[in-house]
């Protein structure tokens, strides 16, 4: 008990850090599309770079940190020089001949994904758009895949994406491994941050940071409609932002302020209402927030924007015979993130020939099956204000018109047949007088205990057994007056 009061203490203390670093916009396009961002719950996000040839994770294998995922295998190099070496040169052999974003997009937007996030560069510098600030990049001739149509690949992934009417959101990594400007040679790197003392060295952090401008600027002046900019590589930030709190952030040294103000005024000079994201740092320029492969606690719900990005599988980046998680789970952490009041942004990562594993459009044709059917207790709402428990979460649309009760179902999961118990407060006890099951005509009447002053415990009790049988993941209740 003591362990899960601390869990719970340390849970509130991240909001409450959080928070008091999130700064709401006050541009009214930017609050404008932060509300339709909330609305749309459901995005997909991509990691894919030459990285994809090896299976390895994305970047971290060149950054010379002795962590689980920075791990490098001695059949690519036995040296770190040498592995370095033989990784950048991944550019010479990299060629998705089979590349088809329509097909991902159609995939995506069936599933009920409502906008993309795609890495048009990632940590290592790689860039996978026709860039002109360096020759890294998929377009570059060293490249096989530039004497390819489709050879700018992010100019093609948010084509095909915009196409089926999704938004679309631009990854770009602030650290930059490749470039002399970041990772100087002079200097060997010691971490993943800047290995030169920018206040020292100041022309050569100019030239980095005039660099970065110039390449957000292409993004933002040359890919069409650009919805989101989401800036990865929290580390790269002035040295007031750091919260010693946290132990990543322990590890920088030096002040890496690359002028947020200066690119967000640039970025939405061209995309006006473009939602920043720059991960980790707060303050004005993070527009919403991104826990990383966790759903934040329901028990002290984050009072600001944000957005859970998972992996499908296991990895980022594509890996051989990744394991995918289940359709079953994937649907249960969409009910679990829209019913503590966040969108999720689900990863998949592209092989080196271009294609998605079968996997994942397997997941996704099946998500998409769940959200024909009850995706109106996920988009365009808000969480209700009623208690989580016993794997039943809660929605209402923004005019509380109607509430809805997400039951998780486990695989052949009979608990149904008991009924579904919650709690319900006097907001809500007198408006609503049935229930609906989403995907059926069955309605049915609710059934009252008072257990508190204004609180109500209520049941739903189901005698269809055959209905029981067709809900799958998670059961919807619809209350109606």
């Amino acid at each position: 008990m003591k362990k899960i009061f601390v869990y719970i203490l340390l849970l509130f203390s991240c909001s409450v850090t959080a928070q008091q670093h999130y700064i709401a916009p006050t541009d009214s396009l930017v609050i404008k599309k932060l509300s339709q961002w909330q609305d749309w719950k459901f995005g997909l996000l991509m990691h894919w770079g030459t990285y994809s040839q090896w299976g390895v994770v994305e970047s971290w294998s060149i950054c010379p940190e002795d962590e689980g995922w920075t791990q490098r295998d001695s059949i690519h190099g036995k040296t770190y020089n040498e592995y370095k070496k033989n990784y950048e040169a991944l550019q010479t052999t990299f060629n998705p001949v089979n590349f088809n974003p329509d097909k991902w997009a159609a995939a995506a937007q069936d599933a009920g994904m409502k906008y993309v996030v795609f890495t048009t560069k990632h940590h290592d510098g790689f860039c996978m758009f026709d860039t002109k600030q360096t020759d890294y990049k998929i377009t570059s001739t060293k490249t096989p895949f530039s004497t390819n149509k489709k050879s700018n690949v992010a100019k093609e992934v948010f084509n095909a994406f915009r196409k089926q009417g999704m938004a679309t959101g631009a990854y770009f990594s602030k650290p930059d491994w490749h470039t002399n400007n970041y990772w100087w040679p002079y200097f060997p790197p010691k971490d993943r941050n800047v290995n030169y003392d920018p206040k020292k060295y100041p022309q050569r952090w100019n030239a980095f940071k005039e660099f970065t401008y110039n390449q957000i600027k292409e993004l933002m002046s040359e890919y069409g409609k650009m919805d989101i900019l989401w800036l990865d590589g929290g580390w790269v930030r002035p040295k007031y932002t750091i919260d010693t709190a946290i132990d990543w952030q322990r590890t920088i040294k030096d002040e890496q302020d690359i002028d947020m103000p200066k690119i967000a005024a640039m970025a939405r000079k061209y995309q006006p209402g473009l939602l920043v994201v720059d991960r980790s740092v707060g303050y004005e320029y993070e527009n919403y927030v991104t826990p990383e492969q966790q759903v934040p606690s329901s028990i002290f719900p984050f009072p600001y924007p944000w957005e859970t990005c998972m992996t499908m599988a296991n990895s980022w980046s594509y890996v051989p015979h990744d394991k995918y998680k289940s359709t079953n789970e994937l649907i249960h952490t969409l009910v679990k993130v829209v019913g503590s009041g966040g969108n999720l942004l689900l990863n998949v990562g592209p092989d080196p020939n271009g294609e998605w594993d079968t996997a994942a459009y397997t997941r996704l044709r099946e998500i998409g099956e769940w959200m024909k059917i009850n995706g109106e207790a996920i988009y365009n709402t808000t969480q209700a204000d009623l208690p989580i428990y016993n794997a039943v979460y809660f929605t209402q649309k923004k005019d509380t018109s109607a509430v809805y009760i997400l039951k998780l179902i486990k695989e052949n999961d009979q608990s149904l047949m008991n009924g579904v118990m919650f709690e319900i407060t006097d907001l809500y006890k007198n408006k609503f007088k049935h229930i609906q099951i989403l995907g059926t005509k069955i309605i049915l009447p609710i059934k009252r205990y008072q257990v508190d002053k204004g609180v109500f415990n209520m049941k739903i009790e189901i005698n269809d057994g055959n209905a029981i049988k067709e809900l799958r993941h998670a059961a919807v209740f619809k209350l109606i007056k």
